[in-house]
């Protein structure tokens, strides 16, 4: 299995950045692909990035804005966000799909003020 942990979610006003934080443990050698999604008040999640050692695919609503990165040392996968919009408030959530399953972590709330 696979435990994620989230970190780095906050307020802040628009055009700001923030970086978030999923640090894995447990069985992260079966992982393949490591993910971010985001839920909006009264939405579905929806995915942001997927990135496997093949490809990063992002959804176009955070292309050039948003990045995603590793530290395999600290087994840790980073979401970088900037120029961050009120639109962009929703919990976010790190999503590794692994050999044996799909995992998530507990979400980290990031609020954009206008």
């Amino acid at each position: 299995q696979v435990q994620l942990v989230e970190s780095g979610g906050g307020l802040v006003q628009a055009g700001g950045s923030l970086r978030l934080s999923c640090t894995a443990s447990g069985s992260i050698f079966s992982i393949n692909t490591m993910g971010w999604y985001r839920q909006a008040p009264g939405t579905i999640a929806r995915v942001l990035v997927a990135a496997s050692g093949y490809s990063t695919r992002y959804a176009d609503s955070v292309k050039g804005r948003f990045t995603i990165s590793r530290d395999n040392a600290k087994n840790t996968v980073y979401l970088q966000m900037n120029s961050l919009k009120p639109e962009d408030t929703a919990v976010y959530y790190c999503n590794a799909d692994s050999l044996d399953g799909n995992y998530w972590g507990q979400g980290t709330h990031v609020t954009v003020s206008s």
